[in-house]
């Protein structure tokens, strides 16, 4: 009687079953407010990855530890603003997912291809709407770790005066009109071919990955676990393989943007050139550590809301 009510329950909310109104705004508030939480992460990530070897952090740890140091709670959140702009790509990012799930439904496709496909779309939208204020954010970003580096090393290709007592408004002011000024507004694409390389795969497998996960967790956890539980862990596991995949070509992309290289392919042979094998795991820790907690949260919050935002016709099969 148990394995017959554990199949009666559906274990993933489709498009159509959900009141989009209470959807989309509990998703941009969970959105940013998992953003606002892990944001200390990406600042440590990104400047790891554009650093010379370890000429300013010997790991994750330090970073944190020196960028406090130098400037505090707000070097932890350097260009946090113009960053939470991803929060309006969000919606975009999971309205395609979900649409092109629903299209793929309605043709007979398995759960993995539906993941695959629709978080890849999602990932090549998404993108193409975040990469200007990213490009914005990580030149913001990297500005403070000449105050952690004690005069060491120095990342500002923009060449802009850095003050930590600026506004963070003002100096993202001073950072698009300098890439305008250089390049046009094709400088704030700059690296775009390299985010979709390594954002579209990561999307899509990460999506896929979830599911597949899903789909063995609940083949081997007791009927009694919760279903949200499951999910977290998968989204979670999912975050840590497709972080191990894809980490070189998130670091090409950071190069690219920030040190304003050329290229990939140069972007690729200066990497090889300073870092050896050791680019597949340049700045891993910390972008593990970031995977990890952005999954488990972005899937708590992104499942939970689903289960809120559920019509009530389907509110009775639904495990929590």
């Amino acid at each position: 009687m148990e394995e017959t009510m554990e199949a009666e329950y559906i274990k993933t909310i489709e498009w159509d079953m959900m009141n989009k109104a209470k959807f989309f705004p509990l998703s941009m508030l969970s959105s940013f407010t998992v953003r606002c939480c892990l944001f200390p992460l990406t600042v440590i990530k990104t400047q790891l990855q554009v650093q010379h070897r370890n000429d300013v952090y010997s790991g994750m740890v330090d970073a944190g530890r020196k960028i406090y140091k130098a400037e505090g709670i707000p070097g932890l959140y350097r260009g946090f603003w113009i960053s939470s702009v991803q929060i309006v790509s969000g919606v975009f990012y999971i309205s395609t997912y979900e649409g092109v799930r629903h299209v793929l439904n309605n043709v007979g496709a398995g759960h993995r291809t539906k993941a695959l496909i629709g978080g890849g779309c999602a990932s090549l939208v998404g993108q193409t709407i975040i990469v200007p204020f990213d490009v914005i954010s990580q030149h913001a970003m990297v500005l403070g770790m000449s105050a952690a580096a004690n005069g060491k090393t120095v990342v500002n290709p923009l060449g802009i005066k850095f003050d930590q007592k600026r506004g963070r408004l003002s100096l993202s002011v001073d950072i698009a009109k300098e890439i305008m000024r250089r390049d046009g507004l094709r400088g704030f694409y700059r690296g775009y071919s390299a985010s979709l390389m390594a954002y579209v795969p990561n999307s899509a497998m990460w999506w896929a990955f979830y599911h597949m996960y899903q789909e063995e967790l609940y083949k081997i956890c007791p009927p009694y676990v919760s279903h949200l539980l499951v999910q977290c862990v998968a989204g979670t596991l999912g975050g840590f393989t497709t972080t191990i995949i894809t980490n070189p070509l998130d670091i090409v992309r950071a190069r690219l943007q920030v040190q304003r290289l050329d290229s990939m392919r140069v972007a690729f042979s200066e990497l090889w050139k300073e870092e050896k094998l050791h680019m597949f795991f340049k700045g891993l820790t910390a972008r593990l550590v970031q995977s990890a907690a952005f999954s488990f949260s972005i899937i708590l919050g992104y499942e939970t809301i689903k289960r809120i935002a559920i019509n009530d016709e389907y509110k009775h099969k639904i495990k929590w």
